[in-house]
């Protein structure tokens, strides 16, 4: 076994190999970007090297996780006999691990020969198929031009699926099902690929409707053994990223998972496979309530692809397969694996050792906003509160004051349960998932916890697009009830309600969850106004927000709350017990005053609240709901401090909205402005200031944690202002560019004299959101 071994990688995979090597007892190096410094690998290492610019601070992955001469430089200053790539940036680069090699490190993963077979996705088509594994129909030539994928389409049938040769985790991918859009797709799919992998050959197959996605992990030693430990289902998808993985799948039966096994493990020696892989498989989907009769005999499955690396989903293959060792069932840690092969060591067990022992499932937590069209977000995390329990396990990369940036993938951590059978296994992930709290960041984590319980899901219905179409056919799963998006006026109140006239607030129709999430707010920044209790217990009545006044009803106190992407709601609050100065001068310690309170015109509403730690305890009408709560008082946030609440895996920004400054802001604005979607980079600028455009022609792309998204003109008009250059970094909301109405740009010109240009002809608009 080896003393010392660098990391290559980041966040929670590089946590994962570094625990795994302290309990070894091997030395672990770390290695850090300047975004990274503070990360949670980089404090869990024995020792951590900075990569980067010596003269600047440059976090890119091109200039720190991808620079094999820094890495190397680092194993040597640190005396590391082997590199783990974990996956991602390095881990399938041949070049890398034929430098490693050069260098006199120990590359723990497979052969460079293998993970550049395996990596050229039509020459592993043909290897595999030569070893009798079936493989889906599609383009034979090594380096398709656009013509020959085009001819290739016509011959196989569409629809069809590019795919770069070189790529992998879903980037570039394009389903086309219509003829004419195929050459914009492969110019599109070229484009993704050249930028993310340095080639753009692309590939092509035949698209199976309704597949799902079975993929079967191998782990093969030098000596000659090979095994297969079983096989994960990850068919809910989204844009082909993976959301959620369990093993084993509810598909296949006992003579389909033994052939699928024995494919792959012909698939990994084909090409002299060593170490953990896995091999992807699509498999035509099956009712698993169709008759038994359906289900006898083995089904077909055609090879995808390898990946000659730790899949991300490795977790649920740990907790859900056992290894017979005597009479003793253990499970095993895929990572130690990795390196007792890399350092010579033969299996200690062989196919007939390896079962299924329960299921496991895992759900990719990622920051990423579902209400949007899930949009890359960022930010700084507040609160992370990761779950615990009976077969909760926690794969995170991320701390409180985690910065996530657009610079990365947006995957911050993976909540995987296990239990006895299936229907345990998913509680438990949905429990989880509802205890999961991150605030300061939007995240998914709500969303996947929605769709576990979705019942074609619970049933094992799953094909890899049952997500997307459920997601438009529902569109209640990419919300969730307390969502500000909800939050529909409440019917206006027919009779004002005040203490002593007899109306009764708790008669009133109970408040929906959305429009509680704005008491909540409106409730926390109405308990930051209380000063402290005095150790007399009485404090200047003008300091309390009771609204007390020396004659008459309490006066409300207006908060005016907004969240982005939604109208403005003003909450008002006034308290029951302030009708004389003692009830209103009274400010004892932990005592939670009753208030009234009403959103807009609605409906008056008796309520609490009471702050124990970070969470804020709401009862309204005598109905008690917890949410967890965070302040977010960065110095420069343009509308203050912007208060967090979560609540079952979900939260929401709320931001105190002053109309003043908002009109002012407004006087200010362009008509026509389009500003970042999402934090990222423009990869491409398609159009010049001064330009004539029509609606819906292509401006420029927006690129952040492998999407990509077009900007198009909003109507037909003139390009006024464009400060979008093509590597520049943008931070969500910037202003990228303006396009003048036609009406207004014509005039203008009339004015100076100026006859107004032909629009120029439309340009087919490319998808609003590219498939990667």
């Amino acid at each position: 076994m080896f003393d010392t071994v660098l990391v290559a990688n980041r966040g929670e995979i590089a946590l994962r190999v570094i625990r795994t090597l302290r309990r070894l007892g091997v030395r672990s190096v770390a290695v850090f970007s300047d975004a990274d410094a503070d990360a949670p690998h980089v404090r869990e290492a024995d020792v951590a090297v900075r990569l980067g610019p010596a003269d600047r601070s440059e976090s890119s992955a091109a200039e720190t996780y991808l620079r094999t001469d820094q890495i190397l430089a680092a194993a040597r200053r640190t005396g590391a006999q082997a590199v783990h790539p974990g996956y991602g940036f390095l881990a399938e680069n041949a070049g890398f691990a034929r430098a490693c090699a050069d260098a006199g490190l120990v590359f723990i993963g497979p052969p460079p020969g293998a993970v550049e077979l395996m990596g050229d996705k039509i020459n592993a088509k043909e290897a595999v198929r030569t070893a009798g594994v079936p493989v889906v129909p599609g383009s034979q030539a090594t380096a398709p031009t656009d013509e020959e994928l085009v001819a290739a389409a016509d011959e196989i049938g569409y629809p069809v699926l590019l795919k770069p040769s070189a790529g992998g985790g879903g980037k570039g991918m394009r389903l086309v099902r219509d003829p004419a859009e195929l050459p914009a797709e492969i110019a599109g799919a070229r484009r993704v690929a050249r930028t993310a992998f340095g080639d753009d050959t692309l590939l092509l197959e035949r698209w199976i409707d309704r597949p799902r996605h079975i993929e079967v992990q191998v782990l093969a030693d030098a000596h000659g053994t090979t095994v297969h430990l079983g096989e994960r289902e990850c068919s809910l998808q989204r844009r082909h990223q993976k959301l959620i993985e369990e093993a084993p799948s509810v598909l296949l039966n006992a003579e389909t998972r033994a052939a699928m096994g024995a494919a792959a493990v012909r698939a990994a020696e084909s090409c002299g496979y060593t170490g953990a892989g896995t091999v992807e498989f699509i498999v035509p989907g099956i009712d698993p309530d169709a008759p038994a009769s359906a289900a006898e005999g083995v089904r077909d499955f055609f090879f995808m692809e390898m990946n000659t690396r730790l899949q991300v989903e490795h977790p649920v293959t740990e907790l859900a397969v056992a290894v017979a060792v005597g009479a003793d069932a253990t499970r095993l840690d895929l990572v130690e694996w990795q390196l007792r092969v890399a350092a010579g060591e033969r299996l200690s067990f062989a196919q007939s050792d390896v079962s299924f022992l329960g299921h496991a499932i895992e759900a990719r937590i990622c920051a990423e906003d579902p209400e949007r069209d899930f949009l890359p977000t960022g930010g700084r995390i507040l609160t992370l509160d990761e779950p615990r329990g009976e077969g909760i396990r926690v794969d995170s990369g991320v701390a409180p004051g985690t910065v996530v940036t657009s610079a990365y993938d947006p995957m911050l951590a993976k909540v995987i349960a296990y239990g006895p059978d299936r229907p345990t296994a998913l509680r438990r992930l949905r429990a989880a998932l509802a205890d999961t709290r991150i605030l300061g960041v939007t995240t998914n984590t709500g969303f996947l916890r929605r769709l576990l319980a979705h019942p074609e899901v619970a049933a094992g219905r799953l094909d890899t697009g049952l997500v997307e179409q459920t997601a438009q056919q529902q569109p209640a799963l990419l919300t969730a009830s307390y969502s500000p998006v909800n939050a529909t006026a409440p019917a206006e109140a027919t009779t004002p309600a005040h203490p002593g006239n007899g109306t009764d607030a708790a008669a009133a129709e109970p408040p929906s969850p959305a429009h509680l999430l704005y008491f909540a707010a409106a409730l926390a920044r109405h308990l930051e106004l209380t000063p402290a209790a005095t150790p007399g217990g009485w404090t200047d009545p003008f300091s309390l927000p009771s609204g007390w006044r020396l004659s008459g009803t309490p006066a409300w106190t207006t908060h005016r709350l907004r969240t982005p992407g939604q109208d403005p709601v003003s909450v008002r609050i006034r308290s029951i017990t302030a009708s004389n100065v003692v009830d209103a001068t009274d400010n004892s310690a932990g005592r939670a005053r009753e208030v009234e309170l009403r959103l807009g015109d609605g409906p008056v509403h008796r309520a609490r609240a009471a702050l124990a730690g970070d969470r804020l305890h709401l009862t309204v009408d005598g109905l008690q709901t917890t949410f967890s709560l965070a302040t977010d008082a960065t110095p420069g946030l343009a509308a203050g401090p912007v208060t967090w609440l979560g609540i079952e895996g979900d939260a929401w920004p709320l931001h105190a909205y002053d109309p003043a400054v908002e009109r002012a802001a407004g006087a200010g604005a362009h008509h026509g402005a389009l500003t970042a979607p999402m934090p990222g980079t423009v990869t491409v600028v398609k159009t010049t200031a001064g330009e004539t455009v029509r609606k819906g022609q292509p401006l420029l792309v927006l690129e952040a944690m492998k999407m990509e998204h077009v900007i198009a003109a909003p109507h037909d008009g003139v390009v006024a202002e464009l400060r979008a250059t093509a590597g520049a970094t943008v931070a969500m909301e910037d202003l990228l560019v303006v396009v003048t109405p036609v009406e207004e740009a014509a005039a203008g010109e009339t004015a100076t004299g100026t006859a107004a240009a032909p629009a120029a002809p439309a340009e087919p608009a490319e998808p609003a959101e590219v498939r990667s």
